[in-house]
């Protein structure tokens, strides 16, 4: 190994046959030097074969694990350095942005360590590699920055997490990491996920990516999420085109990294969002580190905040065809599992189908300029269709209701909606049902054929990229508006649609709970029915019921037990 020839003198070691034998006694973790591997160095030696340009790597990734095998490594740190005039305007920029720049510490206007992340450190020479900018270009790269000592000493330096801090605690549970099989700097790219802006601070967020075998991504994202100071959990976890990544093979910055079969793309917020960020700033002067090029501080990941119970991540494909996965904590996952159930109950009675929405196709074209801008396949007015109770077009292009009564000539063509909508990138269909005629039903119409009287008649033929049986569709209703807000008022769920971006916005909590079921309501929609005439459809009368069954001590005890899920 010789890099060890190199390693500069340390006081109280001794230098045996050209390599570096180091005491343990009365020294610090971080000043203890490890014998073995290149990665498992500590980061003061890490650091001083860097600081005297001796190290032949690329990037830091994988540096620095730590000697223990049941050691998470150190932390390491992306770099951003900036004349003093702009350090609040930035330092506001990370907290408002911070699953892509957690601050790990802001020095003072030309200071060069970093006491409270490393005891030696010199911040000039201590990355592999800097970028240097002017008016927001990149002029070149450097491995020093000691010719700038005169414009350094009014800049101020910020050390930003980095997801590089969480690959051994994901290797340690067993997730394969392909960059470092690969030896090569983890691949990074821009999105179309505009940050929050401050300033003259603005630009989109740069994510990292990391292959992950299906069977491991729940390990790789609990491994993650407690590390907020690297980034913490995935932003997002499947097709790269929802963010706005057209190409995998071409990253932005770094490498190329091949996947293995059976992997998902895995996004994290990556600190090269500064980068970017610094770039649009147009500043006379700034540095940052050269993407993969890491500071590497004394800080253990071992540090790191434990899991919040409550708070556990869980993972569920929500879509194949754009592959598409989302996150969201145990509690809320485990609330709406107990929604499921209580919207199972079977009351043993026939429905009669009441469409929600009306749409009458005259042309070829209706239902496309009906969801789409212009019929633009680019510009689609909604994200989501929902159809309850709605009844669908059978096999033989007819209508019927629970009782193979077809009644096509009362409903509306709306299965043209669900239909192109499987064709519109970004819409996606739920039906809702409890007898298996209505609309978005044909996701399970071989069961409904099956077990469902008169079920080879009346089965719904259209699918839905979701269907929800409920004993009362009605409560399939209730369910999905209470579990909409337990997602949207879970802190992971919130964190994952926002990519970890601008501030959380559960302050929007009361406007979730003004769309959630109530008694109150639901009486009153039912005697406004009863006013106007409208009857019971099983049993024609003018009564406070639904689907023949009476709304007290029923449906009313069905709102309020799903109303007794919400947090």
């Amino acid at each position: 190994m010789p890099y060890y020839r190199w390693m500069p003198y340390y006081r109280g070691g001794l230098i045996i046959g050209g390599m570096p034998y180091i005491t343990t006694r009365g020294k610090t973790d971080e000043e203890m030097f490890f014998t073995g591997g290149l990665r498992s160095l500590l980061p003061l030696a890490v650091r001083s074969l860097i600081r005297f340009n001796k190290l032949n790597i690329s990037n830091t990734s994988g540096m620095a694990k730590g000697r223990r095998i049941s050691s998470l490594g150190y932390k390491q740190a992306n770099v951003v350095i900036l004349h003093k005039s702009l350090a609040d305007d930035f330092e506001k920029f990370c907290h408002a942005n911070d699953g892509p720049l957690p601050l790990l510490y802001r020095s003072k206007p030309g200071e060069w360590k970093c006491p409270s992340l490393s005891s030696n450190s010199d911040i000039r020479t201590d990355c592999l590699q800097y970028r240097i900018y002017e008016y927001g270009a990149c002029t070149g790269t450097s491995t020093s920055l000691k010719d700038y000592f005169d414009q350094l000493k009014d800049m101020v330096t910020f050390y930003l997490g980095c997801s590089f801090s969480f690959e051994k605690a994901a290797h340690k549970v067993g997730v394969p990491l392909r960059n470092v099989e690969q030896k090569c700097n983890v691949s990074m790219y821009k999105t179309d996920m505009p940050c929050c802006r401050v300033a003259s601070f603005c630009c989109n967020l740069v994510v990292t990516m990391r292959p992950i075998p299906e069977d491991q991504l729940e390990a790789v994202v609990e491994a993650s999420c407690p590390l907020k100071d690297s980034h913490g959990a995935p932003v997002h976890i499947g097709n790269p085109g929802l963010l706005g990544i057209q190409n995998l093979s071409r990253p932005d910055y770094g490498d190329p990294v091949q996947p293995h079969p059976q992997d998902v793309p895995v996004f994290w917020a990556c600190g090269v969002t500064g980068v970017e960020a610094v770039s649009n700033c147009k500043s006379p002067l700034a540095f940052t580190h050269s993407p993969g090029c890491m500071f590497i501080t004394a800080l253990k990941n071992e540090d790191a905040p434990v899991h919040n119970s409550k708070e556990i991540p869980t993972v569920h494909c929500i879509s194949q065809n754009p592959l598409h996965y989302s996150i969201a904590s145990e509690t809320a996952v485990q609330k709406i599992r107990e929604l499921e159930s209580l919207i199972g109950v079977d009351p043993g009675v026939l429905k009669t189908p009441v469409p929600l929405l009306s749409y009458q196709g005259d042309a070829a074209e209706s239902a496309l300029m009906f969801l789409c801008e212009n019929g633009n396949l680019e510009r689609p007015r909604f994200d989501h269709l929902i159809a309850i109770e709605r009844a669908g077009m059978a096999a033989d292009g007819n209508y019927y209701n629970a009782r193979k009564v077809n009644i096509k000539h009362l409903v509306d063509p709306i299965d043209e909606l669900f239909l192109a909508a499987h064709n519109i990138p970004g819409v996606t269909t739920t039906g809702i049902g409890d007898g298996g005629n209505e609309l978005g039903m044909g996701k399970v119409k071989e069961a409904i054929r099956k077990h469902i009287k008169n079920g080879d008649v009346i089965a719904c033929d259209v699918e839905a990229d979701f269907a929800i049986v409920a004993g009362v569709s009605n409560w399939g209703g209730y369910a999905v508006a209470c579990a909409l807000y337990i997602l949207n008022t879970c802190e992971i769920h919130d964190r994952y649609l926002r990519k970890a971006i601008g501030f959380p916005r559960l302050s929007k909590k009361a406007n979730w709970a003004s769309a959630l079921p109530s008694i109150t309501k639901e009486e009153k929609l039912l005697k406004t029915l009863i006013q106007h005439g409208v009857r019971s459809g099983v049993t024609a009368s003018l009564e406070m019921e639904v689907d023949g069954l009476p709304f007290y001590n029923i449906h009313s005890v069905i709102i309020e037990k799903l109303l007794e899920q919400i947090p």
